[in-house]
């Protein structure tokens, strides 16, 4: 009598990882001890999520009790959970700079030269962080001063090609474009005309936009790594398979990793065209800003969400 061979499967989320880098897209320290990611991602509204749960409250106390004033505490909460996050991860962790300072390069450098250092302080190598600063021309130029001083940049909130091309100009480490935003400016744009099945998967609007930037710093030799962000269901995330990373939420990593259907690669370096080197002025870079109704909107809404909640972060520090 023969019995059958039980044929092992291999979920998504593994399939996923032999071609791509995923990221925890969380501030929750012990949702990262579970899950066990390579790397993690930070933002000021996941960090007031997990400062305002209760958990973690001697973070909070610990910048609370720094005789400084309250917008350097709040770089002392942010270290303090990217310090935790480090010791559940063996890669990096993405901590944000203030977003009240986009528009202002000399600011964003210092505040970035100050998250390091507290960081150094904590016995945290700077390789291990990345200083997440908005995709502004003034947040590039702050990139390219800290990557000539070996602090790397993931530079954030990206809804055009043009914001990807001046972060690679700088030489920044890493960008992250946000698919799940510009789906989000589609479908609202769209109303009831939206159908989501036909715009699903590859035809996603932030999946091409995310498409588009991976082609066009591929192509012009680019070292800067792409890192898909802002995911609104685990299409996307398919979509997207091979890019260089993704940072991924995890109630979509669960979805990912229940599920054992086979994944396809969409990209892949080695099969992009060369393209013409990027080299864009401060003029031509606002010009296609401009030109990018999207990218225009999303940058200032994400900028100014992001600053609400870093003054709800402050208030937690002063009550």
């Amino acid at each position: 009598m023969h019995t059958a061979k039980k044929i092992a499967m291999t979920s998504q989320l593994q399939q996923i990882r032999n071609m791509t880098v995923i990221v925890a897209d969380t501030g929750d320290i012990d949702t990262i001890a579970r899950l066990k990611p390579s790397e993690a991602t930070t933002n000021p509204t996941l960090i007031l999520k997990a400062a305002a749960s209760g958990a973690y409250d001697g973070i909070l106390q610990a910048a609370r009790s720094a005789q400084e004033p309250v917008e350097q505490k709040i770089d002392r909460v942010l270290t303090g959970f990217g310090a935790r996050i480090l010791e559940h991860i063996s890669g990096r962790v993405s901590t944000e700079v203030d977003a009240r300072l986009s528009f202002d390069t000399r600011a964003t450098v210092e505040k970035a030269r100050r998250i390091i250092a507290l960081y150094e302080a904590m016995g945290v190598d700077r390789e291990r962080v990345l200083i997440k600063i908005a995709s502004t021309w003034q947040g590039a130029q702050a990139a390219r001063i800290l990557e000539a001083e070996g602090i790397h940049c993931n530079m954030t909130l990206i809804f055009c090609t043009a914001q990807a091309e001046i972060a690679a100009q700088s030489e920044a480490t890493l960008i992250s474009p946000f698919v799940g935003r510009i789906y989000d400016w589609y479908k609202a744009r769209a109303g009831a005309a939206w159908n989501e099945t036909a715009m699903a998967g590859v035809n996603d609007p932030g999946v091409k936009s995310v498409c588009e930037i991976y082609r066009r710093l591929k192509g012009a030799g680019s070292r800067t790594q792409i890192m898909g962000a802002s995911f609104r269901n685990k299409g996307e995330i398919l979509a997207l398979a091979g890019c260089d990373l993704l940072t991924v939420s995890p109630k979509l990593i669960a979805e990912l990793d229940a599920d054992e259907t086979c994944v396809v690669r969409h990209l892949n370096a080695a099969a992009v065209e060369p393209e013409a080197p990027i080299n864009l002025t401060e003029s031509e870079f606002l010009y296609a800003l401009n030109e990018s109704p999207v990218a225009v909107e999303k940058l200032a809404e994400g900028i100014r969400n992001f600053v609400k909640d870093t003054v709800a972060l402050e208030s937690l520090l002063t009550h």
